[in-house]
């Protein structure tokens, strides 16, 4: 009621500004200041007879907010950490209130050394960060002339703590704390209405965690850096991810493919075609398992000439729940699986849609509800809203009789509501526009996954109508199974995908020897008219080798989902987690997985010798456990730190003496350097593992290496080109540095010419270099001009040497979707050209669009 006064009030204000109005202010903006005065009181006075007296009076979004109090009456300032968060709550707040943002932490312990006095009870010191002296100065300011200050930091732990640090730096009389789980009118009204004093138990829980990776961090880094190298790091979360992905290429290395086979028969019923297939499923009335081929061939010979008869049919319904509301985990995965999308752009993305996007009249407006939460708790005002939108849009056969409610985990602090939009006012096809405007469709797309599952959760389950047929042959029985939809329920909204969780319970089937549970998930199409003791025609038997398979390496959706079980680090950690160990170098995402790097085994190793306890999975999970106990107030603070620190002190004295140095170490090897006859030593560098002369520095040769399966040294020969040195007159090699491939002379020492390596396209930027293939400092590759800085031409995707024929760009690029796989597009956004690329003969490496495509 009060969004559509207010939106008549905004349109007959809109209505008096015509031209004349704009003229006349242009030559007298006293008068124009006047005038908009009155027609603000006009609006309150509006909004009085309507009957909300109660509500305070909405705001326009001004540019900047004034430092003194606008008119008569008591003046509030309220602190958020975001910009784009203060201009959304702008809206909602009257005159009285100026709405200024922190821009996150104000305070924190120093960069510079560890901070955290373990002397006297772990005493932190917390300095203001650098360069938000100015912020601060500026909230003082305003502090100064107000009558209260509400902190309105993020509703969790850590905005705990920086509402903590601002009311230490601000020293008002009058400082409340206020927390709202979404940005909307009445959301933000109540939670002004109901301040609280700031919460010690939750501060100290995220001052906690802050201490113990500063002890952990700031002790065993600078380990690493004196036994491996300068600027590595280890965490008290980020060392246990890097490894989990460790030790699951241990596993793929150690795995021993076991050969298997399966038989299926193809038959017809009595109805005629189209035929179906049947799967072995038992052999004697017990469950088989075929491992030979000798044996599976012999059973095949046997069942050509048996009868096939319908033993059993069974018929039933099979109900598919739908899921629950996006928590921070889900959410990260679901947008992995369907998005593609990283854990830090969700993340990113989702923290702007919390925060506000502009949508043209109504301004700044916050479209989804706080995104760190592991509660899948709903409000019944949400529920309500959607359970009518459902019954008005899809109709009462997709609406259950009773709200659905689901359970959080033991382990969620349901501080929070799940993940959903703000309000059911703003449908993904309403708020499409604008996104498009922006050039924001990854944002848009997200925000459609949060509705369409918010709106899923609280629909009836889609219903299936499956069949499943037994059929004997002689000693053997198959099994047939095959379901249709009878009813959409949810997946109307949803989607027919596999989410995290079905695929999770799937596996679990399997494992369990459920075959009916596990058929049920895959179990897709129509079986014909089947019925006890038909007669089937058989057409052929199809028998087929197979061997098992490795456990698959984590992709970003699936490493998220283990942290998540295993209780390691908590949802608003989980991007950062994945960040980090990529930055650091620790792992690499090949095709979307991890793999660790030479380093991260070998840090890992390092660490989990010298610290086990503290890289134990169960401690680190234990550990959090321990944090939930500090903010429900279970636990104190400094005896959780006693109790860690203790031990690890002694651990860490140890390491510090036992240690392998890497930087320091030579293992020798019986390869003879052929330049001057010593032997080859191997040492690590920042490329890795690497053969050296042992007569360094009087012979300064290097080469790669690789180990065979059987651990022996095997050279790794460089690259020879048709490129002869401009120098020396010596054929160019290629080798590897930091940032990607380039062209060395081989003359090297003696001549140390090197230049980047031309994909055979100029600049279309300076139209005088040419591009080359480069790595960044997290190691994605992307291609860049061979004179920057002079040239800063980038771009992700490989150009190609070929004009666009439909606006003449000079260049066109390769792309790749994980739907459409790779095609080739042009650079030019207002460009639609596009086309498939189709693989050349000979296979992938047939032709240069082939091969990148491969």
């Amino acid at each position: 009621m009060a969004t559509r006064t207010k939106k008549k009030v905004e349109e007959t204000e809109a209505a008096e500004e015509k031209a004349p109005a704009k003229k006349a202010a242009a030559k007298k903006k006293p008068a124009a200041k006047k005038k908009t005065a009155a027609r603000k009181k006009t609006a309150a006075r509006r909004r009085t007879k309507k009957g909300d007296e109660d509500e305070l009076p909405s705001v326009e979004a001004d540019a900047e907010e004034e430092a003194t109090p606008r008119g008569k009456g008591p003046h509030y300032l309220v602190v958020v950490e975001s910009p784009a968060k203060a201009k959304t709550i702008k809206k909602y707040l009257g005159s009285g209130y100026t709405v200024k943002a922190s821009v996150g932490h104000v305070k924190d312990l120093p960069k510079s050394k560890m901070g955290v006095d373990v002397e006297h009870d772990f005493r932190p010191e917390y300095t203001v960060i650098k360069g938000k002296e100015k912020v601060l100065n500026e909230l003082k300011k305003m502090a100064k002339s107000a009558d209260r200050v509400f902190l309105a930091t993020d509703p969790d732990r850590e905005g705990e703590a920086i509402a903590w640090h601002i009311k230490e730096e601000l020293a008002h009389p009058d400082a409340l704390r206020v927390t709202f789980n979404e940005i909307t009118k009445k959301a933000i009204q109540e939670a002004i209405a109901q301040p609280r004093q700031l919460n010690q138990d939750n501060y100290d829980s995220q001052q906690t965690r802050r201490i113990l990776d500063r002890l952990v961090g700031y002790q065993i880094s600078p380990l690493l850096w004196k036994k491996v190298r300068r600027g590595l790091s280890a965490g008290r979360v980020q060392s246990v991810a890097v490894r989990l992905i460790v030790e699951r290429e241990d596993e793929i290395k150690a795995f021993v493919p076991v050969e298997y086979w399966t038989l299926d028969a193809l038959l017809e019923g009595p109805s005629g075609p189209p035929p179906f297939k049947a799967k072995l499923s038992k052999l004697d009335g017990k469950k088989v398992e075929l491992k030979e081929r000798v044996f599976t061939e012999s059973l095949v010979a046997e069942l050509q000439t048996a009868n096939f008869v319908v033993a059993k049919v069974d018929r039933r319904e099979r109900r598919r729940n739908a899921p629950a509301p996006f928590i921070t985990s889900k959410l990260q995965q679901e947008a992995a699986n369907r998005l593609s999308f990283t854990a830090k752009k969700t993340m990113t993305l989702s923290q702007r849609l919390y925060e506000g996007v502009p949508l043209g009249d109504e301004g700044q407006t916050a479209l989804i509800t706080y995104m760190r939460t592991d509660s899948t708790r709903l409000s019944d005002d949400a529920v309500t809203q959607v359970r009518e939108f459902i019954g008005g849009k899809y109709g009462k056969d997709f609406l259950p009789d009773e709200p659905m409610v689901y359970r959080s985990k033991k382990s969620a602090q349901d501080a929070h509501e799940a993940i959903r939009p703000t309000s059911l006012e703003y449908p993904p096809e309403r708020v499409k526009p604008f996104f498009e405007a922006m050039g924001e469709e990854d944002m848009y797309r997200l925000y459609e996954l949060i509705w369409n599952r918010f709106v899923a959760c609280q629909m009836k389950p889609a219903v299936y109508d499956q069949t499943s047929a037994d059929i004997a042959a002689g000693r053997a029985t198959f099994r047939a199974s095959g379901s249709t939809l009878k009813f959409a329920g949810y997946l109307a909204v949803y989607g027919a995908g596999l989410t995290p969780e079905e695929e999770a319970e799937k596996e679990k089937a399997k494992a369990a020897g459920d075959d009916n549970a596990a058929e049920g998930a895959d179990a897709v199409g129509e079986l014909p008219v089947l019925n006890d003791g038909d007669a089937l025609n058989l057409q052929k038997l199809l028998h087929e080798q197979h061997f098992t398979q490795p456990p698959p390496r984590f992709s970003e959706a699936t490493l998220v989902k283990e942290l998540e079980e295993r209780g390691i680090g908590r949802p608003s950690t989980y991007a950062a987690i994945l960040s980090t160990i990529q930055d650091k170098k620790y792992v690499e995402k090949l095709e979307g997985r991890f793999r660790p790097t030479d380093l991260g085994n070998m840090t890992n190793e390092m660490l989990v010798k010298h610290f086990p306890h503290e890289l134990d999975v169960t401690f680190t999970a234990s550990m959090e456990e321990k944090l939930d106990q500090i903010s429900e107030g279970g636990a104190n603070w400094k005896a959780v730190l006693r109790d860690f620190y203790g031990p690890f002190k002694e651990t860490l004295e140890k390491a510090e003496a036992e240690m392998r140095d890497v930087k320091r170490e030579e293992i020798k090897t019986d390869i003879p350097c052929e330049k001057c006859g010593n032997l080859f030593v191997i040492k690590f560098g920042k490329m890795g593992h690497f053969l050296a002369c042992s007569n360094y520095p009087d012979c300064k040769n290097t080469k790669d290496f690789k180990r065979d399966a059987e651990g022996k040294i095997v050279m790794v020969e460089e690259e020879t080109t048709d490129e002869i040195c401009e120098k020396c007159g010596k054929p160019m090699v290629i080798k590897r540095g930091r940032f990607g491939r380039f062209l060395a002379c081989s003359g090297y020492p003696d001549c140390k010419t090197s230049k980047p390596i031309s994909i055979g396209v100029s600049c279309p930027e300076c139209k005088e270099g040419y591009l080359t293939e480069r790595r960044s400092g997290r190691g994605k590759i992307f291609f860049g001009c061979n004179r920057y800085p002079d040239c800063k031409f980038a771009a992700w995707d490989r150009p190609l040497a070929e004009p666009c024929p439909t606006c003449a760009s000079p260049y066109l690029l390769q792309k790749f979707s994980k739907r459409d796989g790779p095609y080739v597009a042009c650079p030019n956004k207002e460009c639609d050209y596009r086309r498939e690329i189709t693989e050349q003969p000979g296979g992938p490496g047939g032709s240069p669009e082939a091969s990148s495509a491969a």
